[in-house]
């Protein structure tokens, strides 16, 4: 298996398995989902959607997944639950087909 050009951004970080682990710090209730750019080395996202219920986790999962092209089942919430700081898994099976230049925040 080839591993696929990442970009180098100081958010994605390949793990051994193949795997891509996402740092995203988030900030809930924007008008509209976008990237804002970059907050302590993670992706900051404004995203529309309530920290409520989970509604915020599965706004972002599903959101990320749409902007790398990949189905919602290879983007999983590893960290960060219940925090603004948070950490997504997308799956190793899904990296090569992923468009990992829709992430890259303007700066």
């Amino acid at each position: 298996m080839s591993s696929s050009p990442l970009p180098n951004l100081p958010f994605l970080h390949q793990q051994k398995d193949g795997s891509v682990l996402v740092d995203v710090h988030v900030m809930p209730n924007a008008a509209r989902t976008e990237i804002q750019g970059l907050h302590d080395g993670a992706l900051r996202v404004r995203l529309h959607a309530p920290p409520v219920d989970g509604k915020a986790n599965l706004a972002l999962q599903a959101w990320l997944a749409k902007m790398l092209g990949v189905p919602k089942s290879a983007v999983e919430l590893l960290r960060g639950a219940a925090a603004r700081r948070k950490q997504l898994r997308v799956a190793a099976s899904h990296i090569t087909q992923a468009n990992w230049a829709g992430l890259q925040p303007e700066d």
